[in-house]
């Protein structure tokens, strides 16, 4: 009887020092892969657990667009991960390790409106900006300006506010495409101001104040989207009275313009 004791007692103390040893499972995100287009909760925390260890500075919204985009990428490159820009469940596991995330916090201030952020080694209560609506922080790389930003965002608003919202990034990502391209300026003021380029230069409209909208659609193509496919030209069909534009090779339509090489 001792001996029948004396075992179960054994194997007690071997189960309890397994579950002690063994690392807590931390159930974080959904089962859902994330990627561009995403929303939801899922996408707060995301964001939020980028931001704790830098490589996400923009607002907190739960909405997955190009700034996370970059962000989750270069985390992925980081860490070893396949770069897809889509948090799988390897990409979430290894953030989940590396990352800590405050729900509480997160949640109690989206829901206030207050701006703040959540980056990790600093104490949250500093980190709170009463009211707002949100983060002025913006996915700005590094080679361009605030000054680029200001007047690629007049451009497109004087352009294409009327457009679609993917119209007005492919309108920042022509001008963008040109600064690249050898027939054209080498900056973006040059591209913007080259004598006859864009009409709202011509007319003034280029000096009209822009909407967020504007700015964001300029910010999403300086990250990289480009939804023109490499385009250098657009034109509206109905207003176009040039022959020549016609002769461009066309690559596709968004809203009212025609975009092509």
């Amino acid at each position: 009887m001792k001996k029948i004791v004396l075992s179960i007692l054994t194997i007690a103390l071997l189960i309890g020092s397994a579950y002690a040893t063994s690392p807590v499972q931390i159930n974080a995100f959904s089962s859902r892969d994330l990627a561009q287009g995403s929303t939801g909760d899922d996408i707060i925390e995301l964001q939020a657990r980028l931001q704790y260890i830098g490589f996400y500075n923009g607002k907190i919204d739960g909405k997955f667009g190009y700034g996370t985009y970059w962000a989750l990428r270069s985390f992925q490159e980081q860490y070893g991960l396949p770069i897809d820009g889509i948090a799988g469940s390897q990409t979430k596991k290894k953030l989940t390790a590396a990352s800590s995330y405050d729900e509480k916090f997160v949640m109690d201030n989206l829901k206030k409106g207050n701006q703040f952020t959540h980056y990790g080694g600093k104490p949250l209560s500093s980190q709170v900006k009463q009211g707002g609506g949100g983060n002025e922080n913006v996915h700005l790389p590094s080679k361009y300006s605030e000054q680029d930003l200001k007047l690629m965002a007049n451009a497109v608003y004087g352009e294409a506010r009327g457009e679609p919202y993917e119209g007005q990034v492919a309108v920042a990502a022509v001008i963008l495409n040109r600064v690249e391209h050898a027939d054209f300026p080498d900056t973006i003021g040059g591209v913007i101001f080259q004598p006859g380029a864009f009409t709202a230069v011509a007319d003034g409209q280029i000096w009209l104040t822009p909407n967020e909208r504007a700015k964001e659609a300029v910010l999403d193509a300086l990250n990289g989207w480009d939804p023109s496919e490499n385009s250098i030209y657009y034109f509206n069909p109905i207003t176009a009275t040039s022959k020549w534009i016609w002769s461009r090779p066309q690559v596709k339509k968004i809203g009212l313009h025609v975009f092509c090489h």
